[in-house]
């Protein structure tokens, strides 16, 4: 477990892109839909890291719109891992809500009460992105402009409005693309790239991140 002290400035909010769970296990010679088991697995451990230093608020991306072109046996292999880490997730100190197109017959719908109000009264806000799209979010802020007029801000009439502005983003699995994570609350995020894959977190990963983010200089653009 990470120690507070130890970071000199924590992000209230992190994002977490937990990449690169289909190359850890062909680079295993096992079954794509074996890394996603494993990678449910480390994000308790992140969670727990989460907790444990103080931080507020994280977002994790599940999985997307875009991610339901891939095999059956890939579809139903994330569906279910993303399940099982909200049943075990619930079990912790959280409030939980799962931000994605719950109307979708993608969307697993066992988690349907959680895309509707948030469950659980803990310390740590968890925004789970299950069947989400960058597009699906921005447009149902757009149809609802359209029907409410002025009265409110566009980031209110987000799908994704419950979720606050991220501080902190990391990617595991070494890529650099955001792939469409929560576009308006990442719009100021300093973005961290961590090589190894999502399976293969270590806690020192994540420290590395904090640590980073620490030394950054916060404008907000002034």
């Amino acid at each position: 477990m990470l120690e507070r002290e130890k970071i000199s400035r924590i992000p209230r909010h992190v994002g977490i892109i937990p990449d690169g769970n289909r190359r850890w296990a062909k680079a295993r010679d096992m079954h794509p839909v074996l890394g996603y088991a494993a990678g449910m697995e480390r994000g308790l451990e992140m969670l727990d890291e989460c907790l444990g230093i103080g931080i507020e608020e994280v977002s994790v991306y599940g999985f997307t719109m875009d991610n339901n072109k891939r095999p059956r046996d890939q579809r139903i292999a994330f569906g279910e891992a993303c399940v099982q880490f909200i049943e075990l997730a619930m079990q912790r100190n959280i409030a939980l809500k799962v931000i994605g197109d719950h109307t979708s017959a993608m969307f697993p719908t066992i988690l349907k009460p959680f895309a509707v109000d948030r469950q659980g009264q803990g310390a740590l806000k968890v925004n789970m992105l299950v069947n989400y799209g960058w597009n699906w979010d921005l447009q149902t802020a757009v149809e609802a402009k359209a029907r409410q007029g002025e009265n409110r801000g566009f980031q209110e009439l987000l799908a994704s409005a419950d979720v606050s502005r991220i501080d902190l983003l990391v990617r595991w699995g070494g890529m650099r693309r955001l792939s469409g994570f929560l576009p308006v609350q990442s719009v100021y995020s300093d973005f961290y790239v961590v090589d190894q894959y999502w399976p293969d977190y270590e806690h020192e990963q994540f420290y590395e991140a904090l640590r980073w983010y620490a030394h950054q200089d916060v404008t907000l653009g002034g």
